[in-house]
């Protein structure tokens, strides 16, 4: 299975302290050197860019269509992580994309682009019993405290596909 993530998920996950759930549930990730980057420039979070340097089934591939990432770009008007992480998927027709920015999930449902966000990971994570209705509880109010937006709708729908 291939599977190419942009950066929220892979925070979320950080945030949560359950990194591990991407080696748990795919395998590896193939991350483009745009999310790489903005995974690792931030100086304020050193722990997390060291959990990703320092791990083995995070995978960052350089993109070489720079011309068509610089095209998605421009007319969609997402940023260059979001874009290099379509265009890597759409290349290597990746088998899932993680993504949880909407504008990049419209762009790339548009594509055709198989996509699953943090709370889809969760899900699958429950199904999967590598999580309890309770870890979930959990992560959903840690993820909001720390500025995630996550409405009452998602989370109620995400609960009750969980049922206990």
């Amino acid at each position: 299975m291939i599977v190419v993530a942009d950066t929220t998920p892979l925070i979320s996950l950080m945030k949560i302290g359950r990194l591990n759930l991407i080696e748990q549930l795919f395998g590896e990730v193939q991350i483009p050197a745009a999310v790489y980057s903005e995974l690792i420039s931030n100086a304020n979070f050193k722990k997390e860019a060291q959990q990703i340097q320092n791990n083995s089934y995070i995978k960052r591939v350089i993109i070489e269509d720079k011309k068509s990432v610089d095209l998605l770009r421009r007319a969609t008007g997402l940023d260059l992580g979001e874009s290099e992480a379509i265009i890597l998927s759409d290349y290597c027709q990746a088998d899932l994309l993680l993504m949880d920015e909407m504008k990049g999930r419209q762009v790339a449902n548009q594509m055709g682009l198989h996509l699953m966000g943090t709370l889809g990971m969760l899900r699958t994570a429950y199904e999967e019993t590598l999580l309890s209705y309770e870890d979930i509880e959990e992560y959903i109010k840690i993820l909001r405290a720390n500025g995630r937006h996550i409405s009452d709708r998602l989370f109620r729908q995400l609960l009750e596909s969980i049922h206990r």
